[in-house]
């Protein structure tokens, strides 16, 4: 009896240990996300602008790249927890590959926000300057999607 009432103890105590596990693996998706949309919100703006589909105003675009040079000098390791993974989490499109080259993703993110430094003055002085950041910015955002994002 007493081995019944050790065991019922111990599992149901754990229940608030996984069920801490699981917000904390939510929590971070949900982190990982918003930062990625922040990223699309500011591209956007920089992107709309270049194509002539938002007027381009100076202030607007060089606040937007002042924004994505803060969010690449984010340190994201802690957004990506293992059991994360797509296929692991709902609501997840980061692929195994991330915890099978943990130094390449890292370096990737690294890459985006050695391309992001100098871009909120860089895109000043008229649209014409917004190609080249955007090329940048892009291609190190395409190279790390490429290899670690589930493709929609």
């Amino acid at each position: 009896m007493r081995l019944i009432n050790l065991t019922a103890i111990v599992a149901f105590s754990a229940f608030p240990v996984i069920a801490s596990a699981d917000d904390a693996a939510e929590d971070a998706i949900q982190a990982r996300q918003g930062l990625m949309k922040m990223f699309a919100v500011d591209m956007g703006t920089l992107s709309g602008m270049a194509k002539g589909e938002i007027e381009y105003d100076e202030a607007s675009a060089s606040r937007a790249a002042a924004n994505i040079e803060a969010l690449g000098g984010y340190d994201p390791s802690g957004l990506f927890p293992e059991g994360t993974a797509e296929g692991e989490a709902d609501d997840s499109e980061a692929l195994p590959a991330i915890w099978d080259n943990p130094e390449d993703f890292a370096q990737k993110f690294a890459d985006l926000g050695e391309a992001a430094t100098g871009a909120g003055e860089a895109v000043k002085g008229g649209q014409e300057n917004l190609g080249p950041v955007l090329q940048k910015l892009g291609g190190t955002c395409k190279a790390c999607h490429d290899d670690y994002r589930q493709k929609d």
